[in-house]
Formats: C-alpha cells, sequence, structure tokens
C-alpha cells in the first residue's frame, strides 16, 4: 500500500542567540525540541562548545526543509552572511527578536 508519509522527513535550520543576542549560532538538525534542549544541557553542564562558552540556548529563527541537502545548503549560506544581513533575516521572521524555544517545548 502506498504511504506518502514514508521517506518523508523534517530538518531545520536554526539561528540561536544568548540573553544580550549579542552573539549567534548556525545549525541544521533533524529534531529542533531535542537540539534546542541539547544546547541548555551544554551550558548547565559547562562543556566546552561554541554555544556553551557565549551562553548560546535562545531560538529566534527556524527553517524546515524536507531535504537534508537543501537543509545543509541554506546552512552554509547564512554562514557565509554578514552579521547585518542576519539581523535582517531574523527580524523579517521575528519582528520582535523574541525568544521562540516555547514552540518546540
Amino acid at each position: 500500500m502506498f504511504n506518502p508519509q514514508k521517506g518523508y522527513h523534517t530538518y531545520y535550520i536554526y539561528i540561536i542567540t544568548n540573553r544580550h543576542r549579542s552573539t549567534f549560532y548556525i545549525g541544521v538538525t533533524q529534531n529542533l525540541k531535542v537540539r534546542l534542549k541539547q544546547h541548555k544541557e551544554n551550558i548547565e553542564n559547562n562543556n566546552k562548545t561554541f554555544a556553551s562558552k557565549y551562553g548560546i540556548e535562545f531560538l529566534v529563527y527556524y527553517e524546515k526543509f524536507t531535504w537534508i541537502q537543501e537543509a545543509i545548503a541554506r546552512e552554509k549560506e547564512l554562514k557565509g552572511w554578514i552579521r547585518a544581513k542576519k539581523i535582517d533575516l531574523i527580524k523579517e521572521f521575528n519582528p520582535t527578536f523574541e525568544f521562540l524555544n516555547h514552540h518546540f517545548e
């Protein structure tokens, strides 16, 4: 029997920041809820990651993709942008720059 959901996946590219919104981290994941929790745990456990070093755990932007190749390409594109362009993208999606973690709890 045909199953239209078989082989269908969701991938996310995301931008997280610290409490002061001064540093950004861009990543890709298949499960944003789990990944956000991992970032928070890395900070709590004082792990030596970029995100934990700067207290980066607050979601401000994300995009959904069906294909991992597209998500990875978009992640690389955003990482190549200057800070001002990233801020413009975030504000277009999230005008008040609010933390969006509660959407994935």
